[in-house]
């Protein structure tokens, strides 16, 4: 994730040459395949008028009826005219407005910002021409299906179905312009597992999209929890593992409001200070985000693709966001988040790059085999980028055999908001995938989380808001689907009157059930959510919890 890859157990006979590969392994002609692969739906199938049947999301509808125009005072020192008229020093500007961008240093447009301003140049009413969708993602694979007649490539290639050279520039715009951790919390529990082991850790961030008022009809990514799924930790990175529940996961985050946003990960290496103090490994000398690391947003892009009714083909990049935690010029420990550009996304997919061992450029792929035989897998086009030279003048040079990472890259803004409202009011319950720290997740951890030193049912209504306590009810099967819709619109609006609803339905009074048996006695009845056993002692509830340690419902 860091840079590094993972060796295999064992390598396999007759390899081809890869010198120059990321980890210097063998890789066989069999996994010479795009990373990801090729959808049903080929993306240069286009949509009739996408407008009328692509759904997309309530925000992206709310933000298409706003005009977007940034409003401007009257100018004392060139309007001529009176408070009620206007003029060019004075009328409201575009959202695209460069000026406006450069005095509030907005590196990048919104997304909504970049479409009005393709839209105005691609669809002029007063032509009177037909409407034509402004959107086109990038396509840099061979075309299937070539009307000149010829066999499908590698047996026969045309100009019509050959992709054009590609030349690289940095994107103008991007798709979420700001990251929001609700809580610093958030933050500090993923920080946790690297404090306690000294190993990098990832998590996958869950949240939504809302407007963001300091970019025009800019959106931004809330983060209220995040997820880790099962991954092997080592102090230089980390490995995933495959994660069987994330339908789980997900259900339970649509069921709270919230959906996958991101991903998230740690680099960290202790500066040996003893003052808590970290190595600066990403800085403007070194890199940002790695190539590896861009391969990896790159492919959870194309995972996550998303809807516009804007586009000929019914979508348009991704708001999916990548974020790392890493040292700081200061020795701190500081958030960055990133997306890898449409152009990067598609490359990725279309396997013309690979990540380097120098993780500050990426390898553009050969266009044969370690053999000298044409591929058959993969077609590279030329690809070029353009660059400022010792003179400051613009030249274009060949992308081949590398190139730097910052072209395939798009910064995005973070922070926390100033007065936190987490939808989740606590996060004691241990945490998913923590084994090699000794933190696992059981029952009694559940009547621990929900009874202990509380008998107030405002208080008990408040420590069922978990998110990871939700997921680990989800994966019991104990409750209903009614019943855990019901528990997560308590988790997550905190009403007492549905706690008590809540208390009434026989998924809970099994899941009572199971506590007692765990070595917890049930609430009292007019307590919601309070598990605590006042009378008993806590040798007999640690003898009763080790009678049921190896239990597991699934």
């Amino acid at each position: 994730m860091n840079g590094h890859s993972t060796v295999p157990k064992s390598i396999p006979t007759q390899p081809h040459n890869s010198a120059n590969r990321l980890n210097g392994l063998p890789i066989l002609p069999t996994e010479d395949v795009p990373i990801t692969e090729v959808p049903v739906t080929s993306p240069t199938t286009t949509i009739k008028n996408p407008w009328e049947v692509v759904k997309q999301s309530p925000l992206d509808d709310r933000l298409d009826k706003l005009d977007g125009k940034i409003p401007r005072q009257r100018d004392q020192k060139m309007c001529r005219h009176g408070p009620k008229g206007m003029c060019d020093y004075c009328m409201p500007l575009e959202p695209y407005a460069p000026e406006y961008l450069a005095e509030k240093k907005i590196k990048h447009l919104s997304f909504h910002s970049y479409l009005r301003k393709i839209n105005s140049a691609t669809n002029k009413p007063e032509l009177k021409s037909s409407y034509m969708p402004p959107l086109s993602e990038p396509y840099y694979r061979v075309k299937r299906d070539c009307p000149s007649g010829h066999p499908q490539w590698p047996e026969g290639i045309c100009t019509k179905c050959q992709p054009s050279a590609i030349t690289l520039q940095a994107q103008q715009f991007r798709m979420v312009d700001h990251v929001e951790f609700a809580s610093p919390d958030i933050i500090n529990s993923l920080l946790d597992f690297w404090r306690m082991s000294g190993s990098q850790r990832l998590g996958f961030l869950y949240g939504r999209y809302v407007e963001y008022t300091e970019v025009p009809l800019g959106v931004k990514a809330v983060v209220e929890a995040i997820y880790e799924p099962p991954q092997m930790n080592d102090a230089d990175g980390v490995t995933l593992h495959e994660w069987e529940n994330e339908a789980g996961v997900d259900e339970v985050a649509r069921m709270c409001g919230l959906q996958k946003v991101g991903v998230i990960f740690t680099d960290l290496l202790d500066a040996g200070a003893g003052d808590g103090s970290v190595v600066c490994k990403r800085h403007i000398d070194s890199y940002y985000l790695s190539s590896l690391e861009i391969a990896f947003a790159a492919r959870l892009q194309a995972q996550n693709p998303k809807p516009t009714k804007w586009s000929d083909t019914g979508r348009f990049g991704s708001n999916f966001v990548t974020c790392v935690l890493s040292g700081d010029e200061d020795g701190g420990i500081a958030v960055s988040a990133f997306q890898a550009s449409n152009s990067a996304v598609e490359m990725i997919r279309a396997d013309i790059v690979e990540p380097s061992a120098d993780p500050s450029v990426m390898l553009v792929r050969a266009e044969e085999e370690d053999d000298g035989s044409p591929s058959r897998t993969r077609y590279i086009p030329e690809v070029f980028y353009r660059r400022i030279n010792e003179y400051g003048a613009s030249v274009q040079e060949n992308a081949k055999p590398s190139f730097p990472v910052e072209y395939l890259l798009v910064t995005l803004t973070h922070g926390f908001p100033t007065e936190p409202s987490a939808i989740f009011n606590t996060s004691a319950f241990p945490i998913e995938n923590r084994d090699l720290i000794g933190e696992s997740q059981e029952f009694r951890s559940v009547a621990t989380q929900l009874g202990v030193g509380s008998h107030s049912a405002e208080q008990g209504v408040r420590s069922a808001s978990d998110f990871h306590l939700l997921c680990f009810l989800h994966e019991s099967s104990i409750l209903s689907k009614d019943e855990e819709a019901l528990l997560c619109r308590v988790a997550t609006t905190h009403d007492l009157a549905d706690g008590f609803q809540l208390l009434e339905t026989p998924g809970w009074a099994t899941l009572l059930a199971i506590l007692q048996s765990s070595g917890e006695r049930p609430p009292k009845r007019p307590s919601p959510f309070s598990f605590a056993a006042p009378g008993a002692s806590s040798a007999d509830e640690e003898q009763l919890a080790k009678r049921f340690r190896g239990a597991r419902l699934r």
